[in-house]
């Protein structure tokens, strides 16, 4: 992927969120509303930023990157 989602506001909110959720996993604050609407965002400047997230497998690997990054990134 060339587009750098980790410095996309979108991407900064997400993880100011995750990290006052209190929430220690990743997956499980996506699937919640907050998360999900935060990840919802990135998405849309994903797509904004030419990145093809329409098919399934595209998005989980996305999905999935930003997971780890999350994860990795915005605990403590």
């Amino acid at each position: 992927m060339d587009w750098e989602f980790t410095e996309d506001a979108a991407f900064l909110a997400l993880c100011d969120a995750f990290r006052e959720s209190g929430e220690s996993s990743a997956i499980e604050f996506l699937a919640n509303g907050e998360g999900a609407f935060h990840f919802q965002d990135l998405a849309q400047n994903a797509a904004g930023e030419g990145i093809d997230l329409s098919e399934s497998n595209a998005l989980d690997t996305f999905q999935q990157e930003v997971i780890e990054t999350m994860e990795k990134l915005c605990q403590n």
